[in-house]
């Protein structure tokens, strides 16, 4: 994805088309846009500390905190990246830092501000509510097709508290469920089982005729990959939720 700039040839487009050009069109239209080495998220962190270090808290140092928030850095990491900055570039530099932060993120993380923050942290997209499989869930989950031949490949996201019923990938030969996680916090359990906390980078193995599920914790947005392990005459059998009670004790 490319991100888009005018402000260089909006205010400076007749007097200096040069630099106006290399504003819009390289510092923007290719550095910020090489999203691959860093996330948006990422290079709104440095760029904020660098203009931050230099004093320069002026209509860009705004638009670099507008940019970072809508680019997923909630009201609490900014406060704590000032903070922490403030150790090397300077506390009077912090202060008038924090003052315009402050109008900013004027209010407390909201629901929208936590799931951006969540999409800022992986690769691939949250994707649309999980209507159809809503029925085997206890909260909002949602879906995003990655691969839809040779292997299904689909990034599940759930909010807080979301978790998936138990339930069985059946299959005559091979089959089963690999799970492999992007982002948040979440948990897999086998029937008979403790819980297995979850964190990116894990790894799931899941063989077929297990009963296991599968979701978030209770305080965090979770998301993985589901990779449908090639089988035959394989289904999902959907078993009865995970108990309320019993979740609740999970941290």
């Amino acid at each position: 994805m490319s991100v888009k700039q005018t402000a260089g040839r909006d205010s400076l487009g007749e007097f200096a088309p040069t630099f106006a050009a290399l504003n819009d069109d390289v510092l923007f239209g290719e550095v910020w846009s090489r999203q691959d080495r860093l996330s948006l998220r990422d290079r709104s962190l440095v760029t904020v500390t660098a203009l931050m270090a230099q004093g320069l808290v002026d209509s860009s140092f705004q638009y670099h905190l507008q940019t970072a928030k809508a680019n997923g850095i909630t009201r609490s990491e900014i406060a704590e990246i000032l903070t922490h900055a403030a150790f090397y570039a300077g506390w009077p530099k912090a202060w008038a830092a924090f003052r315009m932060a402050k109008e900013i993120w004027a209010t407390p993380d909201s629901a929208a501000d936590a799931k951006a923050a969540h999409q800022a942290a992986m690769l691939f997209p949250i994707g649309q509510p999980n209507d159809g499989y809503a029925q085997y869930f206890i909260g909002q989950s949602y879906l995003a097709p990655v691969s839809t031949s040779q292997v299904g490949i689909y990034n599940v996201t759930f909010e807080p508290g979301c978790r998936n019923n138990w339930h069985i990938h059946d299959a005559k030969t091979g089959g089963g469920q690999i799970l492999i996680c992007l982002a948040g916090r979440g948990y897999y359990q086998e029937w008979g089982k403790p819980a297995q906390e979850l964190h990116p980078g894990d790894v799931v193995n899941i063989p077929a005729g297990v009963k296991h599920w599968h979701g978030a914790a209770p305080d965090s947005w979770f998301s993985h990959l589901a990779v449908e392990v090639p089988g035959t005459e394989s289904s999902n059998e959907w078993l009865e939720p995970m108990e309320d009670a019993v979740y609740g004790l999970l941290k």
